[in-house]
């Protein structure tokens, strides 16, 4: 039987991440990344918008989100193989949350703290903003906080870039699907694959996405993460975007400049369905969506969705943050899951922790209060007024 020390169960940007770090930090380990899909056509990963930000209620995501964006200006040259360079592409046009009254104490609150952590963030009374961005309409706006360096970046140049410099360090990525996790005496063993084929390994790490919980059942294993189905939505305007910043609503609803004239829409609600239906609808976007566009930017009463797709939330129904770390009655099986809809910013950080972990190397960002003993214990850890910003 094939046997390894580390099986990471999912070869997209965390799965990799984790490879990555396991390869720097421990070159004598041997590591497994089971893909199934090496086309990545359906991964969380390269159906996100590949936005970035520090605006958090919570220091570990702001933290990691920092992380990303201290590698983003070394990431080509760092991950250069062979001549060539995945250049992230970072667009700092910054994101604006707007605030209504019922969120202002929250978001004040955060801004606070992450102005404590050194964040490019500040506060935008309702005339700044009009003296700003005068497109906008702020009725029923009380202000807004403005992240300056949050933007967008190319999630595939981190991806691949992550991927291939894994490769180099040794990983090993196999292209298989896993159908269970061997468990021996309250420890993992390996992995059993479609094929018949089992892998041995002292350390299973699930980075599965929308797929984790069924994975984790495999070994005993309870995740509260469930694949929630989201729209993205493409849109032209009659208007430039240039000059704008992605702007999120109060409620959720954000329009993120694209182009010169484009932009990326999209709105995450209680009622998204849950399973693995990629099939892409307009119907969201003109039932629910436009009519809340309008509201704050009038000229969006004019404009067409020229595409979009769907893609997974894998969502901690616990406290929509992430599950890392050692399962504690499962020794060797290591989780990166329920990142609910923020996992590809954190990746590189999350990527180092889980790697820290494993190896016993000190840790660079302290995640440890995002471990799965809260699930256990049922204690979440939510962000300010319980949500995500």
């Amino acid at each position: 039987m094939p046997s390894y020390d580390v099986v990471i169960v999912g070869g997209s940007a965390m799965g990799s991440a984790a490879a990555y770090y396991l390869g720097l930090l421990d070159p004598s380990l041997s590591v497994a990344v089971i893909e199934k899909d090496p086309t990545y056509e359906f991964s969380s990963t390269l159906r996100s918008e590949g936005n970035l930000r520090t605006q958090f209620n919570l220091e570990e995501n702001i933290r990691m989100s920092q992380y990303t964006m201290s590698l983003l200006s070394s990431f080509a040259d760092d991950m250069e193989i062979d001549g060539w360079r995945p250049d992230p592409a970072p667009r700092r046009q910054g994101n604006l949350f707007l605030v209504d009254e019922a969120n202002a104490e929250a978001a004040k609150a955060g801004l606070e703290l992450q102005l404590s952590l050194g964040c490019a963030v500040e506060w935008l009374d309702v005339a700044a903003i009009f003296d700003r961005w005068p497109i906008l309409v702020t009725d029923g706006i009380v202000g807004a906080t403005f992240g300056s360096s949050d933007g967008l970046v190319d999630q595939s140049a981190v991806l691949h870039g992550m991927r291939r410099n894994a490769i180099r360090l040794g990983a090993d990525y196999l292209t298989s699907e896993v159908a269970g996790i061997d468990v021996h005496n309250g420890s993992v063993s390996g992995v059993r694959l479609t094929s018949g084929v089992t892998l041995g390994a002292g350390v299973v790490v699930n980075c599965a996405g929308g797929w984790a919980a069924q994975l984790a059942a495999t070994a005993g294993v309870e995740l509260p993460v469930e694949p929630v189905m989201r729209s993205v939505y493409l849109v032209n305007a009659p208007f430039a975007a240039s000059g704008l910043p992605g702007v999120f609503l109060p409620n959720g609803v954000y329009a993120l400049p694209e182009g010169s004239n484009s932009f990326e829409m999209g709105w995450s609600r209680p009622t998204d369905p849950i399973g693995f239906d990629f099939t892409f609808s307009r119907v969201g976007f003109e039932e629910q969506i436009w009519p809340e566009l309008i509201a704050v930017l009038p000229q969006f009463d004019q404009l067409s969705v020229t595409g979009g797709w769907c893609g997974i939330y894998a969502v901690n129904t616990q406290d929509s943050n992430a599950i890392l770390g050692e399962w504690p009655t499962l020794a060797g099986y290591f989780n990166a899951n329920g990142f609910s809809g923020h996992g590809f910013q954190h990746t590189p950080a999350m990527g180092r922790y889980l790697a820290e972990l494993i190896t016993g190397a000190p840790v660079t960002i302290d995640l440890s209060r995002l471990g799965p003993q809260r699930i256990l214990d049922g204690e979440p850890l939510h962000e300010l007024a319980g949500r995500i910003i």
